[in-house]
């Protein structure tokens, strides 16, 4: 077989495995790179940072209330029902729960963080996509590291603490 044939497959191959999982992460990190030199700018001319200032702390509850706010109910609510099933296959996996390996469990915490950014990399990636977004819409600017910071407090902690919940609660109805 021609080295273009197997080369020509391999591209293909590529192609195809480009999934939901794998473009909209992408997505998200295209997002950021293209609102960073902005945001770089923005710093420069400002002289603060826009996620440590007090701009960002008074316009914070315009997200709340503005375009866009279902979202602050929707994706904790996914990243507690994925954090349910990730502690219910861990307890019937007979792995601890899953902040306790977090903090505790130095031989599992790298296998556990995979395992929890497998079950939200999309979400989360569609958190800080929708962010960025609604930015623009309420703001008319994006400030690229509110959007990294504001995705995962929605997403992190409700999935960790739910998984963690979840593991608990199985194996104590399963004792009884």
């Amino acid at each position: 077989m021609s080295r273009c044939g197997s080369a020509a497959r391999t591209l293909r191959t590529t192609i195809l495995q480009l999934r939901r999982d794998t473009i909209v992460p992408l997505l998200a990190f295209l997002v950021i790179a293209v609102a960073l030199p902005f945001a770089i700018v923005d710093t420069i001319e400002s002289g603060r940072v826009y996620v440590f200032s007090r701009q960002f702390l008074e316009e914070l509850p315009q997200r709340f209330t503005g375009p866009g706010r279902l979202r602050f109910i929707l994706q904790p609510i996914l990243a507690i029902v994925l954090g349910i099933r990730g502690g219910l296959a861990d307890c019937k996996a007979g792995n601890p729960p899953y902040l306790f390996v977090l903090l505790l469990g130095a031989g599992r915490r790298k296998e556990s963080l995979r395992t929890g950014a497998e079950a939200i990399g999309t979400l989360l990636a569609m958190g800080i996509i929708l962010d960025v977004v609604f930015q623009l819409v309420i703001y008319h600017s994006v400030h690229p590291g509110a959007a990294v910071a504001i995705g995962p407090i929605l997403i992190c902690f409700p999935y960790a603490l739910s998984r963690e919940l979840a593991t608990r609660a199985a194996r104590k109805i399963g004792k009884t």
